[in-house]
């Protein structure tokens, strides 16, 4: 059963990652998907061919999330291209990682702008259309490091607890208009980024975890098919942890 068919989908973020797991699950899905990639058009547009196949309308765009304009922009440009938009997930996002004591003020507010003001940014540009048609599902990409803090990442805690905050604040605003708002505290998911960490370390982490294994983006994605569907109609202002039992 295809449990987004024909819904508008915009996912930041979209090229590698989770965010390309997002895009192929959400085409498997049948929903038409409109993502983002930052500097890589090749992968993107490959991305986007690749998923058409399913049946579906596929479109990477060049975006800055980070920026209020573009955020503008690209919400115009896939209504005009899509019709409508019906589900957004937020999920650009960097790290910059170092102690505070050693932490300069620029990689503080880079991850501060990329991770959170982009969540802002793309809320209030696909406010007006979703509004208009009384009905939308936004997700927020958080994090377990969010949740919890971590050490040397001061930054990205900030921001991913920011997030949770934020969708709160989201869903009481725009529930009576049946807009949901909810976010996703993914823990460790393993993607081209954690492949560069040497394999005792993942070793390591994996067998801190209940489940004894690191997430896939699949996981991620399949969770934000639940959110993006009917299925979770009456759940809103929520974080749902998706962490192989880190936070148990």
């Amino acid at each position: 059963m295809k449990l987004l068919q024909d819904k508008t989908v915009i996912i930041t973020g979209g090229s590698r990652g989770i965010g390309k797991g997002i895009v192929e699950v959400f085409a498997q899905h049948g929903a038409n998907v409109a993502f983002t990639y930052n500097s890589s058009s090749e992968a993107a547009n490959a991305l986007a061919d690749e998923v058409s196949k399913q049946g579906v309308k596929a479109k990477a765009y060049q975006s800055d999330a980070a920026d209020y304009e573009q955020a503008q922009q690209l919400a115009k440009d896939v209504l005009e291209d899509f019709g409508s938009i019906d589900v957004v997930i937020n999920n650009a996002g960097i790290t910059k990682d170092n102690l505070l004591m050693r932490m300069g003020e620029e990689d503080f507010d880079k991850v501060v702008e990329v991770n959170l003001k982009s969540v802002f940014n793309m809320t209030k540009a696909v406010m007006k259309p979703m509004l208009k048609q009384r009905k939308g599902s936004i997700i927020n990409m958080s994090s377990v490091v969010g949740v919890k803090g971590n050490a040397g990442q001061t930054n990205y805690a900030a921001s991913k607890a920011g997030i949770i905050g934020f969708t709160k604040s989201v869903a009481l605003e725009l529930g009576s208009r049946d807009i949901r708002c909810n976010a996703i505290a993914p823990g460790f998911i393993e993607t081209e980024m954690t492949g560069k960490l040497d394999e005792a370390t993942v070793a390591s982490w994996r067998n801190a975890i209940p489940l004894k294994r690191g997430g896939t983006p699949e996981d991620i994605a399949n969770a934000c098919v639940f959110l993006a569907s009917d299925l979770s109609s009456y759940v809103t202002g929520q974080t749902l942890h998706v962490d192989g039992g880190m936070l148990t």
